[in-house]
């Protein structure tokens, strides 16, 4: 039972980012007290860190996060072994060979895409069923609106984070999967990413305009 909360606590601050002890308490159903015990075994043991904030007047507040290694407790899909693959085909097949597997593979991945998502009718149907495709196959994933009412792909965790810091190339191709897959109505910009220190990829999609939906067509 402890190991099973221990993981839901991991899942939680890898899903919702840094929290307090009272807020991971809320969300797990359990006490503020058990929380700060487990919290407290798991930055022994590395896993979490914490930092103090003052928002208000009062005593400040302990906002706990994962560390590297406890991310590292996620798993990233054989990343060793698919980086050491590409830099495989790089060497032996140069640049143009790397190109050719990458588009290879987002084609592949888009045709998968493609098949779910064109029966689709609306944008938010089709951004929610990618965020469960996404979820599928570890991205742990999830769709949103924010504030200004604009729809938010969220993706808390990269399987092939190890892979794309060794070849760029993955990150650029899957933006490029995303905007295919959602048709030429919409435009997508990705606003946090974890190659660039951020703690998930993060990416707005809103209704193109007139000038881009004509332009995308041309291409």
């Amino acid at each position: 039972m402890q190991d099973r909360t221990t993981n839901r606590m991991l899942y939680s601050l890898k899903v919702a980012g840094p929290q307090t002890a009272a807020a991971i308490a809320g969300r797990l159903a359990i006490t503020p007290v058990a929380v700060r015990q487990m919290l407290a075994r798991l930055h022994e043991d590395g896993l979490v860190d914490f930092e103090d904030s003052r928002e208000s007047v009062g005593r400040p507040k302990r906002f706990w996060h994962l560390t590297d290694t406890g991310n590292a407790q996620f798993p990233d899909n054989h990343a060793g072994l698919t980086a050491d693959i590409l830099a495989s085909v790089s060497a032996v097949f140069g640049d143009a060979g790397l190109d050719r597997l990458i588009s290879h593979r987002e084609q592949a991945t888009l045709a998968q895409y493609q098949s779910v998502l064109e029966p689709l009718a609306s944008i938010e149907k089709k951004v929610e069923h990618l965020a469960e495709i996404r979820s599928a196959e570890g991205y742990m994933a999830e769709s949103k609106r924010d504030v200004n009412g604009d729809l938010i792909l969220i993706e808390n965790h990269c399987p092939i984070c190890v892979a794309a810091k060794a070849c760029q190339k993955l990150c650029r191709s899957e933006l490029e999967v995303f905007q295919a897959a959602l048709g030429p109505n919409v435009e997508i910009e990705r606003f946090e990413h974890i190659l660039k220190g951020a703690r998930r990829c993060a990416y707005r999609i809103k209704q193109a305009s007139t000038n881009e939906r004509q332009l995308a067509m041309k291409l």
